[in-house]
């Protein structure tokens, strides 16, 4: 027993010797990351127009996109093909719990874009144009009778676009 109490204080010690030295040595993680390479995440447009990339698009331009890239996941008609897929329709004052989509739910725009441009296709994030997004988002508009087809989406009046849930937030931004 005491050989055993023994060879464990002195595996204690050295782990906790080695575990000190590693220590005064720093935080070893990744690499330093430059300024262009951070640049590349600087993908945020905000509701006020602001960050958004030149580039346009239409519903027409944006449904060959979509049926090629969001249509298996989104359905043909953004019906989805789950629960967390479904871009069209939904009642936010419906009486069962609302189903929450792009024209029911979102406030902005922007968003829609700004997730477009940084998360889809989903097998693929990031892989889309500029203008493919312009045109995808367009057209995600157009199945939820916000925009008209022939709109064309661009840095200047993407932020103007009035979405139905607009005022369907509490600004609650007082709150720190």
């Amino acid at each position: 027993m005491y050989k055993t109490f023994l060879l464990s204080a002195v595996l204690f010690s050295i782990s906790t010797y080695t575990a000190v030295i590693n220590s005064q040595e720093g935080v070893r993680l990744g690499i330093p990351v430059s300024e262009e390479d951070l640049s590349q995440f600087d993908l945020i447009a905000g509701p006020d127009g602001n960050g958004f990339p030149s580039g346009s698009g239409t519903a027409r331009q944006g449904k060959e996109v979509f049926d090629v890239n969001c249509a298996v996941c989104h359905g043909a008609n953004g019906e989805g093909t789950s629960g967390n897929t479904i871009i069209v329709g939904g009642d936010m004052q419906s009486e069962g719990p609302p189903l929450r989509t792009v024209g029911s739910y979102w406030p902005h725009a922007s968003t829609l874009f700004d997730f477009i441009r940084r998360a889809m296709p989903a097998i693929a994030p990031k892989s889309l144009t500029n203008e493919q997004v312009y045109q995808v988002t367009a057209y995600v508009l157009y199945m939820n009778n916000i925009i008209t087809e022939d709109v064309e989406l661009n840095a200047t009046n993407l932020a103007g676009i009035e979405m139905p849930n607009a005022d369907g937030f509490i600004d609650r931004s007082d709150i720190q």
